[in-house]
């Protein structure tokens, strides 16, 4: 299919020559209606449609050559238009009187009184045919400037949110290596099998850092990952569950947020413990939202400012991906920290 063909109709319309021959057809219909009875007349039906394809002729001329001076790019400049006006209605003039004179439908003319009418329509009728056409020249460049004020705040958000992306993704790193370096010596098999784990996770957040959301699904895959390479390194200090109502798999997410709420529960949860920390991923489906929750056994301490600010691109990154009627929201409840996602649910 071309790019023209799969426009919206209304796109691929040229609405100047809809205006243009409505409008100019429009008077030559109201010419015949207002001389009706003397329509039978020898050439009064061709001057009604003469009068009407050289207005329209003059006035394309009139769009040529505003283009050309550039003035249609700008707010009318009523002291500059005035004479071209004034010529524009003199032209006409004498191109109806040209076929009036050579149809002679009235007999033979008389006098030139007529003239001074016709000379203040046809002002009339260019002075309103320029100031159309100059609103919709405006309106046009309003609707161009809002588009690309639109693409410019799409594109500040995407760079924001990949930079967002690009802050996180060498912490949860950096973590990794740590844990992999410790391990190195106490077991190498542990080890390679984490390296193993580990290079799955590199491909997965270089792949998904290219999307603004992934599926839960697919989220919930490198939390696992993530929680066998820990699994190696804490043993049974660390005891996870993930707990997912059906038919959420498909959910959008922002890509390593999930993980992120996890390493923090295993950070704060497991690390500081020296008998571990139970943690538990739950998504389930609320009304009109749906609520993923990372909890450890614990209590919510005074965070450092490093949190504070891990905390805040997870919203930040969450608004961003997802929407503004997102939230994350960390709480303490009956011995457990609770990091809670609400995302509202796509009608």
């Amino acid at each position: 299919m071309s790019k023209s063909a799969s426009r919206p109709l209304s796109a691929r319309i040229h609405w100047y020559w809809v205006c243009q021959l409505g409008g100019w057809g429009l008077l030559g219909l109201s010419d015949m209606a207002v001389n009706l009875r003397l329509l039978d007349r020898p050439g009064m039906v061709i001057i009604c449609w003469w009068t009407a394809a050289t207005g329209m002729l003059l006035s394309m001329l009139w769009r040529h050559a505003l283009h050309r001076l550039r003035w249609a790019g700008a707010a009318p400049h009523w002291g500059k238009l005035a004479l071209p006006i004034l010529l524009l209605a003199c032209t006409e003039t004498l191109l109806v009187y040209a076929a009036i004179a050579h149809y002679r439908p009235f007999g033979p003319i008389e006098g030139y009184n007529w003239l001074n009418g016709a000379m203040v329509f046809w002002i009339g009728i260019y002075m309103v045919w320029t100031l159309l056409y100059f609103s919709v020249q405006s309106m046009r460049r309003a609707t161009r400037l809002e588009a690309q004020a639109l693409q410019l705040e799409v594109a500040a958000k995407d760079a924001e949110l990949r930079a967002l992306q690009a802050q996180i993704n060498p912490h949860f790193f950096f973590n990794s290596l740590n844990s992999m370096r410790a391990l190195m010596y106490e077991d190498r098999d542990a080890a390679a099998l984490m390296i193993d784990r580990m290079a799955c996770l590199m491909r997965y957040a270089l792949q998904s850092g290219a999307n603004g959301t992934v599926p839960l699904a697919a989220e919930l895959e490198v939390v696992q990952a993530y929680l066998a390479i820990e699994q190696i390194r804490f043993e049974e200090r660390l005891r996870a569950t993930v707990t997912i109502e059906p038919g959420l798999e498909q959910v959008c997410v922002p890509p390593m947020s999930l993980q992120t709420l996890v390493e923090n529960a295993v950070k704060y949860g497991v690390e500081t413990s020296a008998s571990g920390s139970d943690i538990a991923v739950h998504a389930s489906r609320q009304p009109g939202a749906i609520r993923i929750e990372v909890a450890n056994t614990g209590a919510l301490r005074s965070t450092s400012p490093s949190t504070r600010v891990g905390l805040q691109n997870a919203r930040k990154r969450l608004a961003l991906a997802v929407g503004p009627n997102a939230t994350l929201d960390l709480q303490e409840c009956d011995g457990w920290v609770q990091a809670v996602m609400i995302l509202p649910e796509a009608a």
